[in-house]
This record gives C-alpha cells, sequence and structure tokens, in this order.
C-alpha cells in the first residue's frame, strides 16, 4: 500500500528506542520485497491467510488472488530470515471447515498460526455473534492433529493466549476478544498514518497528535499529552458489546487503524 516502504522501515529502524518492528500484511509481494525488508530492519512479518481453499479464501479476502501465492510469500519471508506468524479469522459458516488443514499446513511449516474469533471492527463486515467460532471450539479441533500444552504469556498484555503441540515445538494460538475479553490488560495504542492516536481497536475517534507535531511542541508536553490520553481512557468495549451496541457504534475501519 506505500511505495518503497523498505526506506520507511530503514527510517524507523534508524530512531532510537524502536527495538522491534514487525509488518501485517497479505503476503502478496512478498517475494519481491522480503529480502529489502528484512535488510531495512523488518523483524517479523503476520501474514492475513483464512483459508487454503481457493473459493474460500477469495470469498473470505475478497481478492482474485490465491493461497498458494500468499504461501510463496510466506516461504519467501522464511528464506529472507524474517519470523513469521499467520493471523487466520474464522467465520462460522464460511471457513470453519479451513481450521485443520491451516493448522497442519502451519505445523508443517514451523510457524505459528494465531486463530483469531470474528470481531465487530468497523461498519462494513456484517458481523453477528452468530459467526463467531469461540476459542473453545478452535482449541478443540486443532486438539485433533496434536494435544496441546498451554505456555506462559510472553509480556504483560499478551492478547494471544499461546500453546505448542506437544509433539513439537510449533506454537498455535488464539485470540479471543468475543469469548474472553482481556480489556483490563490491554497495553496497546494506535497511530494512524494521519497522526492521530487511538486507544481501542473498537474507538471511535481518536486524539490529534499531528497538529501538535507541525506547530512545534515540546517533546515533554508530547509525552505528557499521550500519557494523559492513556491514564484517561475508558475503553472496554469488548466487555459491553452486544449486538445492539455492534451495530450502533460507529467504529473505524480495521484498515485505517490496523491491527
Amino acid at each position: 500500500m506505500r511505495k518503497n516502504v523498505s526506506e520507511l522501515i530503514e527510517q524507523l529502524h534508524q530512531i532510537n528506542g524502536i527495538d522491534d518492528i514487525a509488518l501485517t500484511t497479505n503476503g502478496v509481494m512478498l517475494p519481491k520485497l522480503a529480502e529489502s525488508l528484512k535488510a531495512a530492519g523488518l523483524k517479523r512479518v503476520n501474514v492475513s491467510l483464512d483459508a487454503l481453499d481457493t473459493a474460500v479464501f477469495q470469498e473470505m479476502s475478497g481478492r482474485n488472488t490465491t493461497a498458494e501465492v500468499v504461501l510463496r510469500g510466506i516461504e519467501s519471508a522464511l528464506e529472507a530470515g524474517l519470523g513469521v506468524k499467520v493471523n487466520m479469522v474464522v467465520k462460522r459458516g464460511m471457513n470453519e471447515q479451513e481450521v485443520i488443514p491451516m493448522a497442519r499446513r502451519c505445523k508443517e511449516l514451523g510457524i505459528t498460526l494465531r486463530f483469531i474469533e470474528f470481531m465487530d471492527v468497523g461498519q462494513t463486515n456484517g458481523w453477528d455473534y452468530s459467526k463467531v467460532v469461540s476459542k473453545k471450539e478452535l482449541h478443540h479441533l486443532v486438539s485433533e492433529i496434536a494435544p496441546l500444552e498451554s505456555l506462559e504469556e510472553s509480556y504483560f498484555g499478551e492478547v494471544a493466549s499461546r500453546y505448542k503441540y506437544k509433539d513439537s515445538d510449533v506454537e498455535v494460538g488464539f485470540i479471543s476478544s468475543v469469548t474472553e475479553t482481556f480489556c483490563g490488560t490491554c497495553t496497546r495504542a494506535r497511530l494512524s498514518a494521519d497522526g492521530k492516536i487511538f486507544t481501542c481497536l473498537f474507538s471511535e475517534t481518536g486524539t490529534d497528535l499531528k497538529a501538535d507535531l507541525r506547530s512545534g511542541v515540546s517533546d515533554d508536553n508530547l509525552r505528557e499529552k499521550i500519557e494523559n490520553v492513556w491514564s484517561n481512557r475508558s475503553d472496554r468495549y469488548s466487555e459491553l458489546r452486544t449486538a445492539e451496541t455492534a451495530k450502533k457504534r460507529k467504529k473505524i475501519e480495521m484498515s485505517y487503524i490496523g491491527g
């Protein structure tokens, strides 16, 4: 979506205090860009892949490409030395039959697969609770491949519940913001490309920082503003979600805010 993205990564990598840079991607351009992204300072990619079956993949993604194109991107990322995780949104009636094939393929590749409960991010994805496949159901399905054992959190506020297959070191994760919410331990703020900070993935509005930066505000004043925004947040949408709030609340789109 951005030309010369490797140059942007390189510029971010040079900023003191930024120790980890990751990229969420559909994987299509990775065969062309993986090596330059790695050289620029990118450490890992999160690749969106909701199905291996072509028809299901195209229905879920709204694109005419195939899952094999994305898999080639994943292989390119691995060859370039990038860390790889695959994100799979599971939607009842569309792709739950792809859970086991996806888990098997990622286990064969030795990469982490994270299952994400279908969420009502934005206003356009037609969310309905009946379409949610819960973490409990997903865990049961994946356990058919091999028994799972739980893992400790890597850091406070980690959004995925992490497991590993007992017969290997390959991990699998479950992000369950619908059936097992984690608002109370959330540590994630998001900065949009037009300079607004958001304290929740389901926010309606953000706080403008670009105007302050353009006006020459001091670093101390900017830091104080950000701290106040975060300290005074009251977000817990996932805990309060109902069918009615999902319809009425004008949430920003995932394509705008990022995951």
